[in-house]
């Protein structure tokens, strides 16, 4: 703890460890020891009726079921009313059935490979992967709801989505103290080294937007990896010295020393409690078996692994010592134990007499629904001009800098005009569902002005350095807007949103990338939870992500959000992809996210070029009424019988085959707008289609590379899809490409009129 500069820290923990009297009463002892047993006891009987299964045993580590306990135990005494937790897959099963309280049976039903009939089955994962929630009740009687998060096999992955989680979780209750709900994270000593998420969740600790009071960490320090040992593992001295980073105290404990890693656990409690800060507990035990209960770690480790099979457990010197002292006898010790064995047995045969009927392969829930029916998500007109008035006007003696001044006058006027631009468009969407009573919450890099300086949801004082947030002063009675800039990082950033939308259902999280082809820095993110979490572990989620897409000759860099990558992962309704080209239709996409009885994660290909291009802007009509379409028929509605062509795209490329259309007069030629990619709106398409019945070609366009971007997942959809007869699908795009764009602003544009000549062309030349 030296590394800590604040006096006052330092002075807290030295009066509490130097010259103190760490004896525990008998009754915490006898405890400690069931608590041991209970421990041992579950490694055992699994092992003993599984043979050869996966378990990821606790063995070793025992200490850490008697140091959740006691966590639990003061964190209800003090007025918690709930844990969120993120662990890895050591110990886990343990966890579950001794501190969060799954029953036994259901263990075993996992174990025997038995679905649960009355359940909606999605794929599933393993059972040392789902999470749960429970009721742990403490000596006391008091009790206090746990919940463990369901997690990948990607190791730290969960450690921002708890934090997320308990955050929504403190705010939904309003626990401004972050004092009843406790966030704990459990680690490996390698991945807690190695990951580099983990430094990144330690870096939103203290940030405004992100602190949750302070998290318990717990190391499961077992001074392995797989295989792989520290002098390979970390260049630091300790696997906890991460932590050092935020001066977080760091507690180093003996695992077999159990009242000691009690009391350090209480230390660490009252400290979090005390300083809202996190705090670490290095638990330094060790791995009983190999990785998991197959592996052989002798092959690496063999002068440990002799050592370890010589080591008695930790209850068994625990138990040794109470005996020694004569605090406890050896029949009341191994009593414990065989009591508990008792239990387990009889959940066993319980388990066994009433298995469910074996599961049907093609069990896997509801089919697909595919596009929803449409809902009404227009605002009033009053109520649109009275956020308008709130977004372009500040408090009297505030200055805002003179540029933004004259941008904010300017706007007043759009609605009036009807040539509402993208950024009102979203302040409109988000101020009409706060007045709506629902919450709204958006954070990213520069998110609070925005990356293209278009938003400015937060207005600063030129004088002062005053801030001002017009959305939080619509109303008396409206909801919280909340606008973070985060910390460059996406990896956590993502994680924490999406951990919030996870607890906040009733909220709009959304989590936005300064550039959209930044986005793969979080794609563990995407890929684990955002993605596969429902179909997994039933965890539904209705994050937005707002990543901003096009092709405007800034260089592979700054051009491409990747979405072919989100379309590949696309199924199951499993997630949302829009890419909507209008301000109206933004308003209606970000709306309707609410309006619906379901939640799923929207992905949203947001523009740069079209925050201010004159031609992109919509109707205050298009406010009023509608909904957001998932096809954009054509606007210039062309003569139906004279069209021989439709060209379907989506995103800013319109704009530009519009322009060129109407320069070349082509009356021939019609445009249609695909706005949402996924679920695809095959039916609006071929419907579309039926109207122009002169039509032979439809043509794809697209500005990415055509081993990139949509063209593979529409061509596709529409190639299994029920085309008028005599229509041709084709292509146009940019050749194929290892790197998303050219580095060469004056390629770029070289490409882009190719790009907007050939998709004029008569087919076949």
């Amino acid at each position: 703890y030296m590394h800590i500069q604040d006096p006052e820290q330092k002075r807290w923990i030295q009066h509490r460890i130097e010259g103190v009297d760490r004896s525990l009463p008998a009754p915490d002892q006898r405890h400690i020891l069931e608590r041991l047993g209970a421990a041992e006891g579950f490694e055992r009987f699994l092992h003993s009726k599984y043979v050869g299964h996966k378990r990821f045993s606790l063995e070793g580590a025992e200490s850490l079921i008697p140091m959740l306990d006691v966590l639990l135990e003061e964190a209800s005494a003090a007025g918690a009313e709930r844990v969120v937790m993120g662990m890895p897959h050591r110990g886990r099963l343990n966890v579950l059935t001794n501190i969060v309280g799954k029953s036994y049976s259901r263990i075993f039903r996992e174990f025997e490979g038995d679905l649960d009939p009355e359940s909606t089955q999605g794929s599933g994962d393993v059972k040392y992967h789902v999470g749960t929630a429970g009721k742990f009740t403490g000596r006391s009687g008091q009790t206090i709801t746990v919940e463990l998060a369901s997690n990948p096999s990607h190791l730290e992955a969960v450690d921002p989505v708890v934090e997320g989680m308990a955050r929504a979780a403190q705010d939904n209750s309003g626990d401004r103290e972050r004092v009843k709900i406790l966030p704990i994270l459990m680690h490996g000593d390698a991945a807690f080294a190695g990951e580099g998420v983990v430094a990144e969740t330690f870096g939103l600790s203290e940030l405004k937007g992100f602190r949750t009071g302070g998290t318990v960490h717990i190391v499961v320090n077992n001074q392995l990896g797989f295989t792989t040992a520290p002098e390979s593992g970390r260049s630091s001295v300790y696997a906890t010295d991460i932590a050092k980073m935020v001066q977080a105290p760091i507690i180093h404990v003996n695992g077999d020393d159990p009242e000691a890693c009690v009391w350090a656990t209480r230390l660490a409690y009252e400290f979090r409690q005390q300083f809202k800060k996190d705090v670490v507990i290095d638990l330094v035990c060790y791995r009983r078996y190999g990785h998991n209960e197959g592996d052989d770690p002798s092959y690496t480790q063999p002068l440990m692994y002799q050592a370890i099979d010589q080591r008695r457990s930790v209850r068994k010197l625990y138990m040794e010592k109470l005996v020694n002292r004569g605090d406890i006898t050896v029949e009341e010790a191994e009593g414990f134990l065989a009591e508990y064995r008792q239990r387990m047995e009889q959940a066993f045969d319980e388990t066994k007499e009433s298995a469910p009927p074996p599961a049907q392969l093609e069990r896997r829930g509801p089919q697909p629904m595919g596009v929803l029916p449409p809902v009404e998500t227009g605002v009033e007109r009053g109520v649109l001009d009275k956020i308008l008035q709130r977004v372009t006007t500040w408090p009297e003696g505030f200055t805002p800098h003179p540029k933004l001044a004259r941008q904010l006058e300017r706007r007043r006027d759009l609605l009036e005009k009807g040539a509402v631009d993208w950024a009102l468009g979203e302040a409109l969407a988000f101020g009409s569902l706060i007045v709506e009573g629902t919450p709204v919450r958006l954070s990213g890099q520069d998110s609070r002005r925005g990356t293209f300086s278009q938003r400015h949801a937060m207005l600063v004082d030129y004088r002062t350095d005053r801030k001002f947030y017009p959305l939080n002063h619509v109303s008396e009675d409206q909801a919280t807007f909340l606008i973070y800039d985060s910390p460059l990082n996406e990896f956590a950033a993502l994680g924490f949103e999406y951990g919030e939308s996870v607890v906040a259902k009733d909220s709009l999280v959304l989590w936005e990338a300064q550039f959209g082809d930044f986005v793969n820095e979080a794609q563990v993110i995407i890929d684990q939870f955002i993605v596969a979490g429902e179909d997994k572990w039933g965890q539904t989620s209705g994050l937005v992500m707002l990543l901003p897409h096009g092709f405007e000759g800034q260089g592979p860099e700054h051009s491409s959000a990747r979405l072919e990558r989100f379309l590949t992962v696309a199924a199951e309704d499993n997630i949302q992809v829009a890419v909507p080209s209008t301000p109206a239709q933004y308003f209606h996409l970000l709306r309707r996210q609410m309006h619906r009885d379901i939640r799923k994660p929207l992905i949203v290909f947001t523009p740069k070029s079209l925050l201010r291009l004159p031609a992109a802007r919509s109707a205050t009509e298009e406010f009023v009424s509608g909904h957001f379409r998932e096809v954009l028929e054509d606007p210039a509605t062309p003569a139906a019988e004279g069209v021989q062509m439709l060209l379907l795209s989506s995103g800013k490329i319109f704009y530009g085959l519009d322009e060129r259309r109407a320069t070349d007069e082509r009356t021939d030629v019609a445009l249609l707008r695909l706005e949402q990619l996924y679920p695809f709106p095959v039916d609006q398409i071929v419907t579309a289609l039926k109207s122009y019945p002169d039509a032979r070609t439809l043509r794809w366009v697209q500005e990415e590379p055509s081993n990139m971007g949509a063209y593979g997942f529409v061509h596709f959809k529409l190639h299994n899809a029920s085309l008028p007869a005599g229509v041709s699908f084709t292509h146009v795009a940019r050749g194929e490409s290892a790197s998303p764009a050219t580095g060469s602003a004056t390629v770029h544009d070289l490409e882009q009129r190719d790009l907007i000549e050939r998709a004029f062309r008569p087919p076949g030349r």
